[in-house]
């Protein structure tokens, strides 16, 4: 029973994490489930369902059709509703019912592709993943197919350095404006955003994301791309969120990183506090790693991350830790004196601690927006 939650909720799955990282670049994401997935994103995880349009479809896979692998019938539905809408790419997203019928997801996708000539892609998604999993991938497969070789012929103003910020969704940084915080703290130190993966630039964008100097992984969310892209085209990359704290060193390591060739740098783990920690702060590794390090270095005051999502450990320093479920969770924050988390949190927190509340999308949804 310790992976069952009783006061806190769970974190954004994986099927949300494809659809929130590919809303807006004009393609087509195809949810293969009755309906639940959808009614979840759509009106807890999602802050421009209402705002902005983006084509995000549900399959509404029956029993019958689950039951016998009738996928004619799916691929029929995403084929005609393709030829209508004329997307610029279209996605496939598994839930548990198709995880368990051992839907060949890779193959309809190749079918879908031939059909229409769009191309068409499977994110490996089960519903039982977090949505750093989900989005991560999503973008991989973008940057994997999208993402064209730099023009290192082409003429341009390098007074600025160009940047692409990997791994920005609602999900982590809630509305746009967060996101041009980022880029302003960024510009101050002579940073041009180029590209941001994924809000607040179209496909056409990202796919001319080789074009810039170097890639700046603002969560664990655009650590699949940043992979990609070095793979490719040897682009560098820098791990941090560009706080204001923080954005002076991030910078630094920019400006080194892109000069000197050096292999991908995380700039919060460096030279933090090593004494034991007097502030707690639960959530993404990478946004919170920038934080406590950036809380750090302007008060002196010793910080830990306590991580709750999976696949992050290489993101984390020493004193942090990965801590998954809720009795685990409740455990770790025994000893806690000062918390920095999601207002959720605070009912499985010490009634002795003080506790600042810092909503987070991807657990307590549009609640505190």
């Amino acid at each position: 029973m310790r992976q069952s939650y009783r006061i806190i909720p769970v974190y954004t799955a994986d099927v949300s994490g494809v659809c929130s990282a590919l809303y807006e670049l004009g393609g087509m994401t195809v949810m293969h489930d009755p309906s639940g997935c959808n009614s979840t994103y759509n009106t807890h995880d999602e802050l421009r369902w209402y705002d902005q349009d983006s084509l995000i479809f549900i399959s509404g896979l029956t029993e019958i059709d689950a039951v016998m692998g009738n996928d004619r019938k799916f691929i029929n539905d995403i084929t005609y509703t393709a030829s209508e809408l004329h997307p610029a790419f279209i996605a496939l997203a598994g839930s548990p019912i198709p995880f368990l019928n051992g839907t060949d997801f890779p193959a309809i996708a190749r079918i879908i592709e031939k059909e229409t000539g769009i191309p068409t892609f499977f994110v490996p998604t089960n519903g039982m993943h977090d949505y750093v999993y989900g989005a991560g991938i999503a973008l991989e497969k973008i940057a994997s197919r999208f993402v064209k070789a730099p023009d290192w012929q082409k003429k341009r103003d390098v007074s600025m350095r160009r940047v692409n910020l990997l791994g920005v969704t609602p999900l982590d940084f809630g509305p746009q404006e967060n996101v041009e915080l980022l880029k302003e703290n960024l510009k101050a130190y002579g940073w041009d955003v180029f590209s941001t993966w994924a809000m607040g630039d179209d496909l056409k964008t990202l796919q001319m994301s080789g074009e810039a100097d170097i890639n700046l992984v603002v969560s664990a969310v655009g650590l699949w791309v940043a992979k990609v892209l070095w793979e490719k085209y040897h682009m560098p990359y820098v791990v941090g969120t560009p706080n204001q704290w923080l954005v002076e060193d991030i910078s630094r390591a920019l400006e080194h990183t892109v000069t000197q060739k050096t292999d991908p740098v995380t700039v919060y783990l460096q030279n933090r506090m090593q004494q034991e920690a007097e502030i707690t702060l639960i959530g993404e590794p990478v946004t919170m790693g920038s934080l406590a390090a950036g809380i750090e270095k302007q008060y002196g005051r010793a910080a830990r991350v306590l991580c709750p999502l999976k696949e992050c450990d290489t993101l984390l320093g020493q004193k942090d830790a990965v801590v998954l479920g809720e009795e685990a969770m409740e455990e770790a924050l025994k000893s806690a004196r000062i918390i920095v988390a999601d207002p959720l949190y605070r009912p499985i927190c010490p009634k002795d601690s003080t506790f600042y509340e810092l909503p987070h999308v991807a657990f307590s949804g549009r609640i505190y927006f």
